[in-house]
C-alpha cells in the first residue's frame, strides 16, 4: 500500500518485539488477558447479585432466528478485520486495538463493579427449524449475565474502525456495506434477545471514545511510514 512499508514477519524474533516495525505485536497480548477476564467474570462470577437490565422497547422487539446469521458474522467480521490489517495495515491494525482495548477495558471494569442480566430469552420458539434450535443450545452455552454495554457492538465497530481507510473497503460502497454489517449485527443482538436495546445504547458512547481515541500517533508514523510519506494525510483523502 502506497506510504506504508510492508512488514516481513519472517524475519521476526521475540527479541525484536520493542523496536519499531514489530512493536504493534504486543497489541496482541491484549486477547488472552481479556478471556480469561471475561472467563472469569462468566463462569466464576462475583458472588454478588446482578441487576436486571430493560426497557419498554425491548417488548416492542419480536425474536427473529434469521438474525443469527449477522450475529455469528461478527466473529468473522472481527476476526477477519483484525488479521487483514495486521499482515496488510500496520496504521488500521493499531487503531483498531487501540478502540479495543480502550472500550473492551472499560467494558470489564464496568462488569466488575456493575454486574448485569438480562430476562428477555424466549423459553419456547414459535418457528421450529435449525436457527432456533442453534439459538436453543446457544442460550445453554452462553450466559445471559454481563450484557451492558454490548461487547457485540463494540466489537463490531471495532472492526469497522479497522477497515475504514483501508485500501480495500475505503471506497463510498465498502464503507457503506462496513456500516451495514455492523448495524444488523447491533440489531441482532436485540432481535435474538441476546441483549437490551440498553446494552446497545450503553454501548455507543464507548465508541465515540474509541473511535477519537489515538495514542502514540508520532510511533506509529516513524514504524511505519516511508521516508516523505505520511499514511495519516493519505486517509484524510
Amino acid at each position: 500500500m502506497e506510504g506504508i512499508k510492508p512488514v516481513d514477519y519472517r524475519k521476526f524474533r521475540l527479541r525484536l518485539i520493542n523496536t519499531a516495525p514489530y512493536s504493534h505485536v504486543k497489541l496482541l497480548l491484549f486477547w488472552p488477558v481479556f478471556g480469561l477476564l471475561f472467563a472469569f467474570v462468566e463462569r466464576v462470577g462475583l458472588g454478588r447479585g446482578y441487576t436486571p437490565v430493560y426497557m419498554p422497547l425491548d417488548d416492542l422487539i419480536p425474536f427473529c432466528e434469521w438474525f443469527v446469521l449477522p450475529y455469528l458474522f461478527w466473529f468473522i467480521y472481527l476476526a477477519g478485520m483484525l488479521a487483514y490489517t495486521f499482515f496488510t495495515d500496520v496504521p488500521a491494525f493499531r487503531r483498531m486495538m487501540n478502540f479495543t482495548i480502550l472500550t473492551y477495558s472499560i467494558t470489564m471494569v464496568i462488569y466488575f463493579l456493575f454486574p448485569t442480566c438480562q430476562n428477555l430469552r424466549p423459553t419456547t420458539f414459535e418457528r421450529d427449524n435449525v436457527l432456533t434450535r442453534f439459538m436453543a443450545w446457544f442460550y445453554t452455552f452462553d450466559t445471559n449475565t454481563n450484557v451492558c454495554p454490548s461487547i457485540h457492538v463494540l466489537g463490531a465497530v471495532a472492526a469497522t474502525v479497522g477497515g475504514w481507510n483501508c485500501r480495500p473497503f475505503s471506497s463510498k460502497p465498502g464503507r457503506i456495506a462496513m456500516v451495514a454489517v455492523t448495524v444488523l449485527i447491533c440489531l441482532s443482538t436485540v432481535f435474538l434477545k441476546q441483549h437490551s436495546v440498553v446494552d446497545v445504547f450503553a454501548a455507543l458512547p464507548l465508541c465515540l471514545l474509541g473511535v477519537f481515541w489515538r495514542p502514540g500517533r508520532k510511533n506509529l508514523e516513524k514504524a511505519v511510514v516511508a521516508p516523505g510519506k505520511n499514511v495519516y494525510n493519505r486517509h484524510r483523502h
